[in-house]
Order: C-alpha cells, then structure tokens, then sequence
C-alpha cells in the first residue's frame, strides 16, 4: 500500500528531521495521558473477566445462560454510552482545551468504578441492584467516550512530529495495561481466594482498588501553564467536523468496528471462551491471557515506532490482513489445542491486535484538523467501538453457548477486518506533518 492522499502523498506540512517542534513526551506527560486509559480499561476488563460471577450475583439464578447474557448486556450497554461521551467531551476538549476534558472524564470514571464495588446483590436488594449497576456502567461508558481519543490527541499534539507516532502510542499501551492489570488482578485473586470467596466478597475488590488509579490521574493531570485552550469558532465542532471530514470519519469508523470487536473479543471474552472450549481451568486461562497482554503491551510503542519510518497505514493494513488469514486457523488452536497451542495463538492474536491499534491513533489525529479533531475523531472512535465492541462478547455467548456455533468469533474478527482494510485504504497517510496549530509542551 503507498502512502497516498487521493492519489498523491501529501507532503504540505512534513518536518524536517532537525525542525524544531514541541519540548517532547516528558515522562510526566506520558504518563498524565496514558492513565486514564489504564483506569478505564482495568475496569472494563475487570468487569469482562468477572462476568460469570457478576451473573450470578446480579441476576435470577433460574438459568445460567440468561444471567451471563445479561452480565455481557450491561458490558454493552456501557458502550451504546460512548458516542454520547465522545460528542459531550470532545466538545468540551475543541471548546476549552484537551486536559480539561480528561480531567473531567476521569473523574466520572472513577466515580462510578468505585461505586460499583459498593453495590448491594441481587440477594439482598432485589432488581434495585442489576437497575444501579446498569447505572453505573452508563456512567462509565459515557466517561470512556472521552478518555482515550482526547488522550491520544493530548499526546500527539505534545509529540515531536518525527516521533509522534511513538508518542500516541502510548495512550493504546496505557489501555492493553488496564486491561492487563485487571486480568492480573483478577488471576490473583481466583488464585488466593476460594470460589465462595470470590463471590462473597473478592469481586468487589478490583472496583475498590480503582480508586487508586483515579487519584494518581487526577495528580498526574492538573492544569499546567502551556496547555492549548480551545476553539472560538461558532457553531458545534461536531457539525463542522461531519462538513470539512464526514468522509474520513465514515473511513475511521469501519476500522473501530473491527477495534472494538478485535479488543473486547480477545482480551475480555476469550477466557470464558477457552475456559468452555479447552478445558483449561478458569485460573489458567486469565493467566494467558495476561501473558497474551503483555506481549501486546510490549509490541505497542515498538509498531509506533516503526510506523514513524514506514507509514501508519501499511502497519494497520498489515495486521488487518492478518486478521482475515489467521482468524479461522487460530481460533482452531484455542478449542483443540493443548495449553502450549491457546497460549501460542494467543500471543499471535495479541501481536495482529498491537499493529493495528498502535499506529491508529496517530494516523487519525494527523487526519483531522485542531479546532474539531477532539469530536471529529472521538466521535469515529466511539461509534465504532460502541456499536462493535459493546456486543461482541454478548454475540460470541449467544453463539457459541446458545446455538454452538463455536467458530462464529473467528468468522466475526474475518468479516470486520475486511471491512476495516476497505476504511484503511479511504484515509490518507500524513505521517510527519506538522498539526496546523502546534500547542505548547506543559
């Protein structure tokens, strides 16, 4: 694929290698922009990987298969909160700067995260408790809406042009580390606590510990001098947007069709699925799939930083068509396989998943321009994922445990990976050009 902008490489605003540029990605920087995300996604796969027992504690016990669907219900519904989160802060982020709005979005998230380990059972508060943590998870969903596109563009705009697809690629890390540490936390405790335990009392505890991770956000984000305030542009940013991009916002949606499928399937949904399948015991398979994040984690700042030399897109094209070859043959191994064989496809599914997401962010905020990039990319983002990732482990359970289609997943990862190859080939490549308003480095 040849970096082209409607036929053409589009070199109006490349840098010269010695041109100067913001101070840089201080440590405090990138790590003011990846901690939200790391909250948000521990939370959301804390929830995932806790699924079976949120079923039986937050729903009827009269049949199993129902109360896990509706546990994954309410992991959806989160979602269908999301685009309303990415227009609400990513209009705050267009109108009065990008910090404000994740201070503000982590703040939500937090909240309502905490909240959900202090709430009552079934058992004890009848439909009150599934009605509050419906609540709760909206709450979050709305938050999530805002906090990983803002951060993204919060450190790309602060990124040396040369690097900043290193630089961007950290707010992707900062997600596959919330969800590796919700699968870590969540392995321990299965591991220390009995099964009654967990159930009594251990599954409260991740939700709790969140609380942790808000405050040091919170710390890690306060206004600082040089941070870029907002647009003055009348109007909405999002209608502005839909005018000047509406076609690279359709574009950037069929790719985060395939990101919210490809992340909720493999590292939220998977444990259940080999669980079912391999027959490996529920420890084990929380304990691949951390490894599986690890090596996901690693791989992210290294296809960043591959994808400042050769371009975004040729990254993400690339571990697209992965998916469509090796969806089908790997999800072979995860049922049939021995623990060496699930573990194997695991870590190769998480490499195809680190190509794609790494250099996306990146790639979408060199796309659209500052005074709409927050809604503009929050809103593509979120549609897309709201719509995909929400339903995916709902639509793998009904599936597979409900009709015993037990290779739908692989045949739901194909279909969206070629749907989002057709998204990658309509965006342009801009890789190295200078964002039209650079701001201030904090």
């Amino acid at each position: 694929m040849t970096d082209t902008d409607a036929g053409t490489r589009d070199l109006s605003g490349i840098v010269p290698p010695d041109a100067p540029g913001p101070a840089g990605s201080s440590p405090r920087l990138l790590a003011a922009g990846a901690i939200g995300n790391v909250l948000e996604w521990y939370d959301f796969a804390s929830y995932g990987f806790l699924a079976p027992i949120f079923a039986r504690t937050f729903f009827p016990a009269e049949d199993a298969l129902v109360g896990l669907i509706s546990a994954f219900g309410l992991f959806g519904a989160a979602f269908l909160m999301r685009p309303l989160g990415a227009i609400l802060f990513g209009h705050v982020g267009d109108r009065f700067g990008p910090r404000i709005a994740l201070i503000a979005s982590v703040s939500v998230m937090s909240c309502a995260t905490v909240g959900i380990g202090l709430l009552p059972t079934y058992a004890t508060a009848g439909f009150l408790a599934p009605l509050l943590l419906l609540l709760l998870r909206l709450l979050q969903g709305l938050s999530i809406g805002g906090e990983y596109t803002t951060s993204s563009i919060y450190l790309a705009e602060h990124a040396v042009p040369r690097r900043r697809g290193l630089t961007a690629a950290f707010s992707t890390a900062g997600g596959q580390t919330g969800t590796l540490l919700g699968s870590g936390v969540c392995a321990l405790l299965s591991a220390l606590l009995s099964a009654q335990a967990m159930e009594a009392f251990g599954w409260r505890l991740p939700f709790l510990l969140g609380a942790v991770l808000g405050i040091a956000a919170l710390l890690l984000r306060r206004p600082r001098p040089g941070d870029r305030g907002g647009s003055t542009a009348r109007g909405l940013p999002l209608t502005r947007a839909f005018r000047e991009a509406g076609g690279f916002i359709i574009a950037a949606m069929l790719v985060t069709l395939f990101v919210g499928a490809d992340t909720y399937l493999l590292f939220v949904y998977l444990p259940t699925y080999i669980e079912a399948e391999s027959g490996l015991a529920p420890g084990t398979a929380l304990a691949f799939t951390t490894l599986a994040l690890i090596v996901s984690v690693t791989c992210c700042p290294l296809f960043g930083a591959l994808s400042d030399h050769i371009g975004r897109r040729r990254i993400v094209a690339a571990g697209l068509a992965g998916f469509v070859v090796l969806s089908w043959p790997l999800f072979q191994l995860l049922r049939g396989g021995g623990p060496a064989e699930v573990l194997a496809a695991q870590v190769v599914f998480s490499v195809m998943a680190a190509a794609v997401t790494s250099p996306l962010p990146s790639l979408l905020v060199e796309i659209f321009e500052t005074p709409v990039r927050c809604s503009a990319m929050g809103f593509a983002w979120n549609l897309g994922i709201g719509v995909s990732g929400g339903l995916a482990p709902m639509l793998a359970t009904y599936f597979v445990k409900g009709l015993g289609l037990t290779m739908a997943p692989a045949v739901h990862l194909m279909a969206l990976a070629a749907l989002a190859l057709a998204g990658v080939a309509a965006l342009p490549e801009r890789r190295g050009r200078v964002l039209d308003v650079p701001p201030q480095s904090p």
